[in-house]
C-alpha cells in the first residue's frame, strides 16, 4: 500500500462511492424487472428481457454513448433533469455511477430472477389463499425465499461497478477527484513513465475486490439459503 499517493487513494475511495451508490439504486429496479421476468406473462415480455441484458453485449463505449445522448446536459432526461431538479450526470460522479448501474444492472436482475424462479409457487399461491394481497405474497415469500439470489445479484453489481471502464470514461470522462475511479486512474498512470508500482498495487487492489465479490456472493447465497431451508 505505500505506493499508493493522495490521488490513488482518491481514486478507490471514489470507486467504492461509485459502486455503492450504483448498487443501492440499481436494487429497486432490478427487483421489479425480475418479478416481472419471472412471474409476468405479459405482452412486451421479450423485448423487456432484450433491454435488461443488452449492456452485456452491447460495446461498453456505445452504452456510455447512449447515456451522454440520454442523460447529457442537452440529451433528452438530462436537460430535463437539471432544469426541473438541478441533477446534473455528466462528467459529475453522480454519471459515474449510473454508468456502473447500467452496466451491473444485467447480472443483478439474472441473479435476482433465478433465485424467484426456484421459489416454489405453492407457497405463494398458499398465502394468496389464505388473503394475502399480491404485494404481501412478494414481501413475506417471494421476496425472502429469493434473498440468496438478491444478496449474490447485489455483490456481482457492486464488483461490476467497481471495474467499470468503457461506458464510464465515455458518459463523464476522466476528471480527477469527480470521475475518476480505480479502473480510470489504472489506465491514466499506464501512460505516465515511473507508474508501475501505484499501477501494480491498484490492479491487486481491483484484482482482490472482484475476488471478495465473488466468493462473499457464493458464500453468502449457501448461508441464507441453508437459513431458509432450516426455517421451511
Amino acid at each position: 500500500m505505500d505506493a499508493l499517493g493522495p490521488e490513488e487513494w482518491q481514486a478507490l475511495a471514489l470507486s467504492l462511492k461509485v459502486a455503492f451508490w450504483a448498487t443501492l439504486w440499481s436494487l429497486p429496479l432490478a427487483l421489479a424487472a425480475a418479478y416481472a421476468l419471472s412471474r409476468g406473462r405479459f405482452w412486451g415480455r421479450g423485448a423487456l428481457n432484450v433491454l435488461v441484458h443488452l449492456p452485456l453485449v452491447l460495446p461498453p463505449v456505445v452504452t456510455g454513448y447512449l447515456l451522454l445522448l440520454t442523460f447529457g446536459r442537452n440529451g433528452m432526461v438530462g436537460g430535463w433533469l437539471e432544469d426541473v431538479f438541478g441533477v446534473v450526470f455528466a462528467f459529475r460522479w453522480t454519471g459515474a455511477a449510473l454508468a456502473a448501474a447500467v452496466m451491473g444492472f444485467p447480472l443483478m436482475v439474472r441473479a435476482i430472477w433465478l433465485s424467484m424462479d426456484a421459489v416454489d409457487r405453492r407457497l405463494e399461491a398458499a398465502s394468496a389463499t389464505l388473503g394475502a394481497p399480491p404485494w404481501r405474497v412478494f414481501l413475506t415469500v417471494t421476496l425472502p425465499l429469493s434473498l440468496p439470489g438478491v444478496l449474490a445479484g447485489a455483490l456481482l453489481a457492486f464488483a461490476k461497478a467497481m471495474g467499470e471502464f468503457g461506458a464510464t470514461i465515455t458518459f463523464v470522462s476522466n476528471i480527477p477527484g469527480e470521475t475518476r475511479t480505480l479502473p480510470s486512474a489504472i489506465y491514466t498512470f499506464l501512460q505516465v513513465p515511473g507508474a508501475e508500482g501505484a499501477v501494480a498495487v491498484l490492479v491487486v487492489i481491483s484484482v482482490l475486490v472482484s475476488a471478495v465479490a465473488l466468493v462473499g456472493a457464493e458464500a453468502l447465497s449457501r448461508l441464507v439459503a441453508r437459513r431458509i431451508g432450516m426455517t421451511a
